[in-house]
This record gives structure tokens, sequence and C-alpha cells, in this order.
């Protein structure tokens, strides 16, 4: 579902993202992992189409994509974000953000599919006429992965999407995203510098450093502590402090 080849992307002289390669299946979960600067939110940015300054390949679903993008690739891929107060609009009700995309993408029936969407996230009904400041972290990240799903897409992109949330609420938060890609047969891609938040979502591990990705493991190697790099095992020891 998602091919990335040799991708570089260049912010002035400095050299982000040197060549990284990986690959995600079909209903598959790959996480990047690394430590902040290492290049790993730019390279998801480059396959959502916010960052068109990059070189090398890039697929998904079997279409190779360019530096513009068309209203079916933006249907087909869709990102939540890290923060899910700045990603929602603060004077528009979650009916609003739900009704949005499926208004700009033609897709009818909306009355039906945001009651459903809010069914889908554990929303109750009456959330869809609040507004962001009036619900929750953890509700409000709901809203988000349910503006992100409601168009039907394929592969949903994660930006750190519990990083903002207390402990708890990201437990529930992973557990409805592990649920959704099953049910939707979705493609993951996240990204996150918590080993064990990545663990818990996605199958296999890429590590990054210094704009390379140094190493690409499953998760049970991961946790087993079968790693080839330094940097893998100075990440994975720092997970195992923090928890």
């Amino acid at each position: 579902m998602i091919v990335v080849d040799d991708l570089r992307i260049r912010f002035g002289d400095h050299d982000v993202v040197r060549g990284v390669r990986f690959s995600v299946e079909a209903g598959g979960s790959f996480g990047i992992v690394g430590e902040s600067g290492s290049g790993k939110t730019t390279v998801m940015r480059a396959l959502a189409g916010l960052n068109d300054a990059w070189d090398g390949y890039l697929q998904v679903a079997g279409v190779p994509l360019g530096r513009g993008r068309n209203a079916d690739l933006h249907r087909r891929v869709q990102m939540v974000f890290q923060d899910p107060y700045g990603s929602l609009h603060p004077r528009q009700t979650v009916d609003r953000a739900l009704s949005e995309p499926l208004l700009v993408q033609g897709i009818g029936d909306v009355d039906r599919r945001i009651r459903k969407m809010l069914s889908d996230v554990a929303l109750p009904a009456a959330a869809r006429f609040r507004y962001p400041h009036q619900l929750s972290g953890g509700q409000r990240q709901r809203v988000a992965i349910a503006r992100a799903l409601i168009s039907e897409p394929s592969v949903l992109l994660l930006d750190e999407p519990t990083s903002a949330l207390d402990v708890s609420v990201q437990a529930e938060i992973l557990n409805l995203l592990t649920d959704l890609r099953a049910e939707r047969q979705l493609t993951y891609l996240m990204v996150s510098h918590n080993l064990a938040v990545v663990a818990h979502l996605c199958a296999t591990v890429g590590v990054m450093s210094n704009g390379e990705m140094v190493e690409i493991l499953s998760t049970e190697d991961l946790r087993a502590g079968r790693t080839q790099q330094p940097q893998t095992a100075r990440l994975r020891a720092l997970s195992l402090e923090m928890n």
C-alpha cells in the first residue's frame, strides 16, 4: 500500500532525510521512531502532500506520487495530527468538522455518515453540536480520527496521535485505532518518539537517526531487545527508563 524508496529531503543546506526506504503492505501497520530532529515527521509530511520539496520515489496504492495531489489521493490518504485541539477549528462544531470533508469531496448521505462515525469512535450523539473547547482531550482526538476516516480512506497517517493526552486516555485511543484498523482494513503509518506506543499499534518499526532509517525490525524483536544498531538500543533503553 505504501512504498518509499530513496527519499531525500533538504531544507536549505541541511539534509533532513537521506535515502529512506521502506514499504507497508495493505492492511499493515508501520511505525517510525526516532529522537527529535531525526526526520521522521518530515517523511510523513511528504507522503501526506504537505511537503513538495523531496526527491526519490513515493507510491500509495500502486499510484506513484508526484508533487501535486489529486482529489482521489487526498480522499485515499488522511492524517491525524498530534494536537487534538490545535487541529480542530475552535469556532466550528463537531458537525461542521465532519460534514466539511464530505461536502468538499462530493460525498452524500451526510447525516447518516456523521451519526455512524460518531458511534464508530465511541462519541455520544450529543457531541455532534459541541465546540472543541466543550470536549475533553480524548474526545477531541476522537473527533480528529472521525474527521480523517469519514471520507473512507485506505491509509491513515498518525503523527504522534497520543502524545498530548493523559496516559489513561492514550490507551483508550490506541485501542480504538487498533479496532478501527481491523474493522476497516486500514493501513497505518505512525510516527512517534515513544517506542511503547508504537509497539502497541504497529507490527514493524523503522528507527531513524540523523535523517537515515538505520534499522527496520519487528515489534517482537524490539520488545525482546534483538536490535542491531546502537541508536535502536539507546531508544529502547530510554523507553524502559520512562516506563
